[in-house]
């Protein structure tokens, strides 16, 4: 039975709720609604004009419905009068196909069908800036190697504590916070859980950072590589399979301690990986991650070919230990959602067709990649991404062909927007060709 949330809103003293969805572009949409018309919006949701956000519809759509799923209730810690709840969108009386959220569930509930469970945790990097964005926010934090840098980590320990804090209080058992490999660069860690859950952990977790953030005066920004000298922000998945209570992907008699079953889920990541590049590093900016050249730390930590191997940061594929791998490619821009069901869909195809990942490699990518000459490159470009993606046959079956179009429609246009751009460099190395 569902939980009931206006009687929760008078047990806990929430005066308003915010309804919100996630669209295509990542972005989170919202009401705020009185906890006096609470009722009737968990039963027929809040309104909204699709058209008007980052979604494939026309003014002419009929009105758009966000139904609030009452088990992501999360009173704001930063102001608890507020609950925050994220919702699937509906229209005409049918779940959106595009929805973000929705598209996840669907391909869960396909894995859920052929007997799995996907388990997975996010490894969120972001950047605290000024307020505009043009720089990073602590003028002392000028290291040339900043990672793990325990002065500068405690120059934010307000901002870093109210968010931990907030996470334990939330029950997601936050374990570690560090500053990262850039100057300016944080990572906030906290337990690993079903994909949805964690997806939607995900979502208020950058909502919550950049709350937080600026109510300390700052920026939190996810941008992928909002300083070209710097390493980028990614968004590292660690992933595992589940049936019940038994890992699949954990076997001692495995290589490296994983399943078969793993080896060829991982088969199925390898294979889609330029084609997934347009869900995990979805922007125009991430490029410059992923195929960045060394940043002044010495490594970008930023995969750009398709290789895997044990527990070496320098592959896009890690095994750290027996059970579970990491995914290192996606980005601070990756859509949660879509995030989470691009790697569940690549990974069930691996597992339906047995896909071999090939050999595992053990070298040093970033100084000795050169000398690989079978591994498949990364996308260059979000274009190329947009076309690999377009191309599969299988990843456009398992997220819904609807939801592929438009997502792909929108971004074909983000990038002719982009192209359409003239860039001061252009200017400076042409002018006078």
């Amino acid at each position: 039975m569902a939980k009931d949330l206006a009687k929760i809103a008078a047990e806990r003293g929430i005066k308003y709720f915010m309804i919100s969805y996630t669209d295509l572009f990542g972005s989170q949409r919202a009401k705020l609604v009185p906890a006096s018309a609470i009722a009737g919006m968990q039963k027929n949701g809040a309104g909204f004009a699709g058209f008007a956000t980052w979604l494939d519809l026309s003014p002419a759509d009929p009105d758009m419905f966000a139904l609030p799923d009452p088990d992501t209730l999360i009173q704001l810690p930063w102001k608890p009068e507020v609950g925050w709840l994220a919702s699937d969108i509906w229209m005409d009386g049918k779940p959106v196909e595009q929805g973000p959220r929705n598209v996840l569930k669907r391909v869960v509930s396909a894995a859920a069908d052929a007997g799995f469970e996907m388990k997975s945790g996010v490894e969120c990097e972001f950047f605290l800036t000024n307020a505009d964005g043009t720089a990073i926010a602590d003028s002392a934090d000028t290291a040339s190697k900043p990672c793990y840098d325990a002065a500068a980590l405690m120059r934010r320990y307000d901002v870093i504590t109210e968010i931990c804090d907030a996470m334990l209080a939330l029950g997601w058992e936050a374990y570690q916070n560090d500053h990262e490999d850039a100057n300016g660069q944080f990572e906030m860690n906290w337990s690993y859980d079903k994909a949805l859950v964690t997806a939607d952990r995900h979502v208020f977790f950058k909502f919550m950072a950049k709350s937080i953030a600026e109510k300390h005066g700052l920026r939190a920004t996810f941008m992928p590589k909002p300083f070209l000298g710097l390493t980028g922000s990614g968004c590292h998945a660690h992933v595992s399979l589940w049936k019940g209570k038994t890992n699949l992907f954990e076997d001692s008699k495995g290589e490296l301690g994983v399943a078969k079953l793993g080896y060829h889920f991982i088969g199925g990541v390898i294979s889609h990986a330029d084609a997934l590049c347009a869900l995990l590093n979805p922007s125009v900016n991430s490029y410059k991650r992923i195929n960045a050249p060394r940043t002044t730390s010495g490594a970008t930590w930023a995969p750009n070919t398709v290789t895997y191997s044990g527990n070496n940061r320098t592959h896009m594929v890690r095994i750290p230990e027996p059970g579970r791998f990491e995914m290192r490619l996606a980005d601070g821009a990756a859509n949660p959602y879509l995030l989470q069901a691009g790697i569940l869909a690549a990974g069930m195809d691996g597992i339906a067709h047995k896909t071999n990942p090939g050999k595992r490699l053990d070298i040093n990518m970033y100084t000795d990649g050169h000398l690989v000459k079978d591994a498949k490159r990364l996308p260059l470009n979000m274009l190329d991404a947009l076309r690999a993606f377009e191309g599969s046959t299988i990843l456009k079956a398992a997220l819904g062909a609807s939801f592929v179009a438009s997502y792909t429609k929108m971004k074909h246009a983000e990038w002719n927007d982009y192209a359409a751009y003239l860039s001061d460099w252009e200017r400076h190395a042409t002018l006078d060709c």
